[in-house]
């Protein structure tokens, strides 16, 4: 499970809203002074909004400005990621491969068609399981260890 800590910034009946402070790779990366990444990221202060549910046992007392702790599996992060990046270009690869036999701009077409394809079963998977505990984080009263074996 990946704990992160962030801040509320609204809540809703069945969820939240929290900001936490996006994290770059420059923390474990060697290159400090020679990347110019860090510096952008320390220059804008860029934060991120998550939606995170409640799930049965979280108690609803929770207010904006609070901190708090969010978790998800990290199955959930990698067949996500899988998803929403692979699927699209193996779908754009198939309408090239299907159409591109008889001709460039028709392989040009069929990979335009499926990578539209791909794009739209991610956006309905997204929409489907927008309120599924199991794709979203969660709130975590605390970072205690018996509730982030309950999860896993």
């Amino acid at each position: 499970m990946i704990l992160e800590t962030g801040t509320v910034v609204a809540v809703e009946a069945d969820s939240l809203w929290v900001e936490t402070i996006q994290r770059s790779t420059c923390e474990a990366c060697a290159a400090e002074k020679g990347c110019g990444q860090r510096v952008l990221s320390k220059l804008t202060g860029k934060t991120n909004r998550i939606r995170v549910l409640f799930d049965s046992q979280s108690s609803k007392k929770v207010s904006p400005g609070q901190s708090v702790t969010i978790g998800i599996p990290e199955d959930v992060i990698v067949s996500g990621s899988i998803l929403v990046y692979l699927l699209p270009v193996v779908s754009a690869v198939i309408g090239a491969w299907i159409t591109g036999s008889q001709s460039d701009v028709l392989g040009i077409l069929g990979a335009g068609c499926g990578l539209l394809l791909g794009g739209l079963i991610v956006s309905l998977h997204s929409k489907r399981g927008r309120n599924d505990l199991r794709y979203n984080p969660v709130l975590l009263e605390g970072p205690s260890e018996n509730q982030v074996l309950d999860f896993l």
